[in-house]
């Protein structure tokens, strides 16, 4: 497996390096600008991946890519990540088909399962669904009842069991479009209609 990139600047450009994936479905922890976020569901290599590698295709031997070059950790060496290549996949199509890519938004911050632990050791009990951490002032979400702390279990009826389920289908839709979610709020059920933004 590969990484191809321009580390460094564009004096290293084109730079391939080699490696295997150590893990998929990584979450990570990232602190920026005194913020906490997290990454989740990235393809982990051992490939090295330095700066000016993001954006860069992470690919099999025949070619095929697997994923985008996305962060590396810092503190420790041969660790780095990629969003997976389905997520961008409705990104590509758009522009192949159009010449432009419109980013729609549904104007939250939600985190897979997974991650719930690192936030409270009491929101485990659901199966599937994604966990709204923020609603972003003025966004699309913020007009309508959804509120955080709200469990999306699905979107126009697609399950959703991470955020890169949610990424991929809204990557695939325009702004002013409509999306219909199904919730879970504490036990009681809900559906809410969206009309997305953009971003």
């Amino acid at each position: 497996m590969y990484a191809i990139g321009n580390p460094i600047g564009f004096e290293f450009r084109r730079t391939v390096t080699s490696g295997i994936i150590s893990a998929k479905e990584r979450t990570i922890r990232l602190e920026e600008n005194n913020k906490e976020t997290f990454m989740t569901d990235l393809i982990q290599t051992d490939a090295t991946i330095n700066p000016g590698n993001s954006g860069g295709p992470l690919i099999y031997p025949n070619g095929e890519v697997i994923g985008i070059n996305t962060v590396k950790i810092s503190s420790a060496e041969g660790i780095g990540f990629a969003v997976p290549v389905n997520v961008i996949k409705p990104i590509i199509k758009s522009f192949k088909d159009t010449g432009s890519f419109e980013e729609a938004t549904i104007g939250i911050y939600a985190y897979d399962k997974q991650v719930i632990p690192y936030i409270s050791s009491n929101l485990t009990d659901f199966d599937n669904g994604i966990y709204v951490v923020k609603i972003t002032r003025n966004g699309p979400a913020s007009k309508t009842e959804l509120k955080e702390g709200d469990i999306i279990n699905s979107i126009d009826g697609v399950v959703l069991n991470t955020m890169n389920d949610l990424k991929s289908y809204i990557y695939s839709k325009k702004p002013e479009e409509e999306v219909v979610l199904k919730i879970t709020r504490g036990k009681i059920n809900k559906q809410i209609t969206i009309k997305l933004g953009k971003k």
